[in-house]
């Protein structure tokens, strides 16, 4: 604990970083601000009936991305989705064309593709905000819905991602860590607090010791083990995140001019949770999409039907959501690392370089021996996503199952805390890599 309080302090004591620190603080509140002003024409009871007709849905999870700025219709309620989907986008398009990959390893190139980025956000963000005005028309939750108040709305929703965005590229150029992560980061732990509130208020309900009842005790545990729980989460996490598999590399040695290069031996790290959040991202969109357009078309939990079975199949405490939602999450995890990472092109890079793996002929050969290590860090790797996001959403069935309201909405805090978790890490690196420079000594030091 000591050392952790002297690391702050000489963090602190940095002016370059110390500014940086306030700078991105400064901008995650002026973020926060614009998330509790509300839109025009939105009605107050909003916020108490999205939860109801909307749970289960993509929109669901947006609403803990974006910090319950969605469930409140504010400004800032989109969030960040736009940006991200953008430059998904453009990621999957990068490896799909050939002049875009030539472009994303110029400089010019670069900024060119984060531009077409920032004009794609911007359709993206009307398109949705117009999606979200039509959810909030048809659900009665507008003081009035004619053409000026649609034009007023879109707008705001608009201009409120927008603003995100250049919030998010100011941290980057001036602040610490990614400014999107930070924002990410921002928003869901802006939830903690009222969720371990709720945590808090079930162990000490009278209620709920007086009355033993079966849903009493189960409400009870799980409100005590959760801190537990959360705790062991967040090690087994920065565990995970932090392990790789090191491919031993030795590099032969080569004479340039009078120096003699190489000679030295090295290792290629794959790390094991290599794909992050993406494929837990992907997943959750593709399999909550049926949930969404049947909502969209005005069928809620509460009706009778087919469509309304078909809504109760597909939400998050359902078991077949959840065994879709699994498969899905290793089809991303194997499809995200096929477009991310080449060992053809990393196995190129080595025989150039003069390097080999160890017991390996370069060529075709390295290239087939990191595939096959690739796919199983690859596997590892999606059934760790597997338990982190499957976890959270077993303990919501249950508490679906057994009808203990108290505890629902635990179906997105797996992938959440992975967030949390990813950013909070990589900010601490990016802070380690810039104190690390400002030790190194002198020449005649």
């Amino acid at each position: 604990m000591k050392q952790v309080f002297s690391k702050i302090r000489d963090i602190w004591a940095a002016k370059d970083i110390r500014s940086k620190l306030i700078f991105t603080a400064f901008i995650l509140l002026l973020y926060r601000l614009g998330s509790a002003i509300p839109v025009p024409y939105v009605n107050s009871t909003v916020f108490e009936e999205f939860n109801t007709v909307y749970g289960g849905t993509v929109l669901d999870y947006l609403n803990v991305l974006s910090g319950s700025a969605l469930a409140q219709a504010t400004l800032f309620a989109l969030s960040i989705s736009p940006y991200i989907t953008a430059q998904i986008v453009f990621q999957l398009l990068t490896v799909a064309i050939d002049k875009l990959q030539r472009m994303s390893k110029e400089e010019d190139g670069k900024k060119k593709i984060a531009q077409y980025t920032r004009v794609l956000t911007i359709v993206l963000a009307v398109v949705t905000s117009f999606a979200y005005f039509q959810i909030l028309k048809s659900n009665g939750w507008l003081a009035r819905d004619d053409f000026f108040a649609a034009l007023v709305i879109i707008a705001c929703f608009t201009a409120g991602s927008s603003i995100i965005m250049w919030l998010g590229e100011k941290i980057n150029e001036s602040g610490i860590g990614n400014g999107i992560s930070m924002i990410l980061f921002a928003n869901i732990v802006s939830g903690l607090p009222s969720m371990l509130a709720t945590f808090v208020n079930n162990v000490f309900n009278t209620t709920y010791w007086t009355q033993p009842s079966f849903t009493n005790i189960l409400t009870l545990v799980c409100s005590i083990l959760a801190p537990v729980v959360l705790v062991v989460m967040i090690c087994f996490i920065v565990f995970v995140t932090n392990s790789e598999r090191r491919i031993p590399i030795q590099y032969a040695k080569r004479v340039v001019g009078r120096k003699m290069y190489g000679g030295q031996n090295t290792n290629l790290p794959i790390k094991l949770n290599m794909t992050g959040v993406m494929p837990i991202i992907f997943a959750s969109s593709i399999v909550s999409l049926p949930a969404t357009i049947i909502t969209l078309c005005g069928v809620t939990k509460n009706d009778t039907g087919f469509w309304a079975t078909v809504l109760k199949i597909f939400d998050t405490s359902s078991i077949l959501y959840i065994v879709i939602y699994m498969v899905l999450i290793v089809a991303f995890a194997y499809f995200y690392i096929m477009i991310s990472f080449d060992p053809v092109e990393v196995s190129n890079n080595l025989k150039r370089n003069g390097g080999t793996v160890q017991g390996i002929r370069p060529g075709a050969p390295t290239a087939d021996y990191i595939k096959k290590i690739l796919n199983r860090v690859t596997l590892i790797g999606a059934l760790f996503l597997i338990v982190i996001a499957g976890l959270p959403m077993i303990l919501n069935a249950v508490a679906a199952a057994f009808d203990v309201t108290s505890l629902s909405g635990l179906a997105f805090g797996g992938s959440s805390l992975l967030i949390v978790v990813g950013v909070a890490l990589e900010t601490y690196r990016d802070i380690e890599a810039q104190m690390s420079m400002r030790h190194y000594k002198g020449f005649l030091q």
